[in-house]
């Protein structure tokens, strides 16, 4: 897993922006088998709550919060 890939993904989730996943495979530069790698990952393994929607085609979080990759300092 490339997390750089996952970020960018999840920015598009957020967005609404992700459009069907052979549209997100073309913007990623990806085949969209590995699209469907990606989504299964940040389901399983992050407990991302990803959902389609049939109406808008993209992929959305079915409820509020983050993947956050990025360092804090406390």
């Amino acid at each position: 897993m490339d997390i750089r890939k996952i970020i960018i993904i999840n920015k598009k989730i957020q967005n609404k922006r992700t459009g069907t996943p052979k549209q997100l495979a073309e913007k990623m530069n990806l085949c969209e088998r590995t699209i469907f790698i990606y989504l299964n990952f940040m389901k399983k393994e992050l407990k991302a709550p990803i959902m389609w929607d049939h109406i808008n085609c993209t992929y959305y979080y079915e409820e509020n919060g983050s993947l956050d990759f990025l360092w804090n300092k406390r």
